[in-house]
């Protein structure tokens, strides 16, 4: 007897780089959904307040049950719809890339990924390119090893794997601002020159079209241009 396909509704918005790990990971395990856009911009609704009380996004309704955080949200799925992006538990070796893959993404997210939101948001130019040059230098300490073997995807993947699906939306975010010049041009050489494995890599993951499809680079753009001229009282 077929599997019924489960009913998935995510509840998202598009600009936000937490909700955008949901959809590379839907798009990449290509499970049909239906989507309900988050006003991020205004107070949230009772409606939505009861299904997600800290009214965040993304939150998921898979099959009358509800889920909230993106990570857990994105594990969730790669668990629940076995493929590429993660290998099943029950061997060692599954556990050691499952491992590798946590300490990966959560190098990134927890100890570098918030410089550069910190940068956009700092008062002055000066302390700015602070927190850019320890976004820089922990890229090239912690990150750029752990690509050694990209191919060009994490651990020697053709494809993309849950390490992607966890941070492309803010690698995606990186490589915008840098071809729209939000980010200093020397952002970019010292990236291609002391992390060359993480250039290459996150070049590729910004234009997979699971992490480009929903990402709405024009308004991201905007928002982060206006909100630095607002950190500097310009």
């Amino acid at each position: 007897m077929a599997v019924a396909t489960p009913k998935i509704k995510l509840y998202t918005n598009h600009a936000c780089p937490w909700a955008h790990r949901a959809h590379i990971a839907l798009a990449e395990l290509q499970v049909p959904f239906e989507e309900e856009i988050i006003d991020l911009s205004v107070p949230r609704t009772a409606e939505y307040l009861k299904i997600n009380p800290r009214g965040q996004v993304p939150s998921i309704n898979f099959n009358g049950e509800i889920l909230a955080e993106s990570a857990i949200i994105a594990n969730f799925l790669a668990d629940a719809f076995p493929s590429h992006l993660l290998p099943a538990a029950g061997s060692p070796e599954a556990a050691l890339l499952r491992a590798r893959t946590a300490f990966f993404v959560d190098t990134f997210i927890s100890k570098i990924n918030g410089n550069l939101y910190k940068a956009q948001s700092a008062p002055t130019d000066a302390e700015a390119d602070e927190w850019i040059a320890k976004y820089v230098d922990g890229i090239v300490k912690e990150i750029e090893p752990q690509l050694a073997n990209a191919a060009p995807f994490f651990n020697g993947s053709s494809k993309l794997t849950q390490a992607e699906v966890l941070t492309g939306s803010f690698i995606i975010r990186l490589f915008a601002l840098l071809k729209h010049g939000v980010l200093p041009e020397s952002v970019a050489n010292d990236l291609s020159t002391k992390a060359p494995n993480f250039y290459k890599w996150g070049q590729a993951v910004a234009n997979h079209p699971s992490v480009s499809g929903i990402f709405p680079e024009d308004r991201v753009v905007a928002f982060t241009k206006n909100a630095i001229a607002k950190a500097r009282g310009n």
